[in-house]
C-alpha cells in the first residue's frame, strides 16, 4: 500500500468511527495532503467506496497527472455533488468547518437543499492525522531545511553594513528560490537593531542597525515548509548582548535535551522559560516555545504551557524556538526543527548556533 492508499484508507477509517458517509475537503493542504495534487481552487469529495478530485479547466490536465490513485478526476458538475450524494447514499457529510467560510457553508447547504443530508463538522481530524509524518514527508521537509541552510550559509557571505534589511529578506528568498524551494514557507522576517525587539517584525528598507540582526524563513520542498531562526549581531557584542544571546541558546539547547516521546509539551515550554526567567529575563519570552511543522507553517502539535496533559508522539516534528525580547533595545530567537522518534528525538537543523559577530 503506498502512502497516498494508506491515507484515503486512514481516512475512511475515522469517517467509519465518526458515522460519516463522506466528507467535502476545500482546504489547499488537505487536497493536496490526501490526492497529491496541489491545486487552492479545487476540493474534494471523499465517500466510503469513491474519491473525486474536481479542478476547473485552469487545472484539469494537471489534475489527470498528478492526482493520487484511486481518484476520479471531474470538471465541476461532472457529476454534480448532488449525484454523489445520491448515488452513494450519503446521508451524514463532514466538513472542514475550521477552513470554511460562512458563505461557503451557506451555499454547500443551499446546494443539497432537500437531499436530506446532516451537515458533520471535522474540527482538527485532518490536523490530528498530519501531525504524524511519514518518512517521504520527512524527507521533504529535511529538503527544505537544507535549502534554507545553504541561504544562511550564503548570505553570511554576502551581507555588508550597507545592506537593508529588506534586501537581506529579498537575498535569503532568492538563494532559496534558485536552489529548489518552491516559495518562501512565510514572509521572510529580517530585522535589526530595535526592530530586532520584535519577534515578528517586518524587514525595513533602512541599512542594518547595529546590535541583533533575527533572520526568521524558511523554504518548501513537495508542499513542505522548513522553519528556521538564526540571529547574529552587526558589529561587535558588548557584555549584556552575549549574555542575552547565550541565554537563548543555553534555554533552546535545554530543551532539546529534554524532548523525547511521551514528553510533556507544557513540560518542554516550561525548560527554556524557566531558564530564561531564572537569568534575569522574566516576562521577555513572550511566546510559545514552538509549534508542529508541515504543510502548513504552523500546525499541530504546539508546544506551549498551555497544552495540558498533550504528549509528544513520535513521527511529530516541532520547532523550539525560544527568544528574549527587550522593548525598544533588541531582542533575539533561535529556532531548530526537531523530529520526535520512538524513545527519542532527532535534530532536523544542521545549522551553527554558535554567536557569530559581523
Amino acid at each position: 500500500m503506498n502512502a497516498m492508499t494508506a491515507r484515503l484508507t486512514s481516512l475512511r477509517q475515522k469517517m467509519a468511527g465518526l458515522g460519516l458517509d463522506a466528507i467535502y475537503v476545500n482546504s489547499a493542504e488537505n487536497h493536496l495532503y490526501m490526492s497529491g495534487f496541489d491545486n487552492p481552487d479545487g476540493h474534494l469529495v471523499i465517500t466510503r467506496e469513491k474519491a473525486y478530485v474536481f479542478a476547473d479547466f485552469r487545472y484539469i490536465e494537471a489534475a489527470r497527472a498528478d492526482s493520487a490513485d484511486g481518484f476520479e478526476v471531474c470538471l465541476p458538475g461532472k457529476p454534480t455533488l448532488n449525484e454523489i450524494v445520491r448515488d452513494c447514499g450519503v446521508k451524514n457529510l463532514g466538513y472542514e468547518d475550521r477552513r470554511m467560510t460562512c458563505s461557503a457553508l451557506a451555499g454547500l447547504k443551499k446546494t443539497l437543499d432537500g437531499m436530506g443530508v446532516e451537515f458533520c463538522p471535522v474540527g482538527g481530524m485532518f490536523t490530528e492525522i498530519r501531525s504524524i509524518k511519514t518518512e517521504d514527508e520527512v524527507e521533504s521537509i529535511v529538503a527544505a531545511q537544507r535549502i534554507a541552510e545553504g541561504a544562511f550559509d550564503h548570505i553570511l557571505r554576502v551581507i555588508h553594513y550597507d545592506m537593508t534589511e529588506t534586501e537581506v529578506a529579498a537575498e535569503l528568498e532568492y538563494y532559496m528560490k534558485k536552489n529548489g524551494s518552491e516559495k518562501p514557507s512565510f514572509d521572510t522576517i529580517a530585522v535589526s537593531g530595535t526592530a530586532s525587539a520584535r519577534p515578528h517584525g517586518v524587514p525595513r528598507p533602512v541599512k542594518l542597525e547595529k546590535g541583533f540582526l533575527t533572520m526568521d524563513y524558511g523554504a518548501v520542498v513537495n508542499g513542505y515548509h522548513s522553519d528556521m531562526t538564526r540571529t547574529i549581531v552587526i558589529g561587535k557584542a558588548d557584555e549584556e548582548i552575549a549574555r542575552l544571546y547565550n541565554t537563548v541558546l543555553a534555554a533552546q539547547c535545554a530543551a532539546i535535551e529534554a524532548i523525547t516521546e511521551g514528553a510533556k509539551n507544557a513540560d518542554m515550554d516550561k525548560v527554556a522559560r524557566d531558564l530564561i526567567d531564572n537569568a534575569g529575563y522574566k516576562g521577555c519570552f513572550g511566546h510559545s516555545l514552538g509549534h508542529g511543522v508541515g504543510l502548513e507553517i504552523h500546525e499541530q502539535p504546539g508546544v506551549s504551557g498551555g497544552m495540558g496533559d498533550a504528549v509528544l508522539k513520535a513521527g511529530q516534528i516541532i520547532t523550539v524556538e525560544p527568544g528574549i525580547y527587550i522593548e525598544g533595545k533588541y531582542g533575539c530567537r533561535i529556532e531548530d526543527m526537531v523530529l520526535i522518534t520512538e524513545g527519542g528525538k532527532r535534530n532536523l537543523t544542521n545549522c551553527p548556533k554558535e554567536m557569530i559577530e559581523i
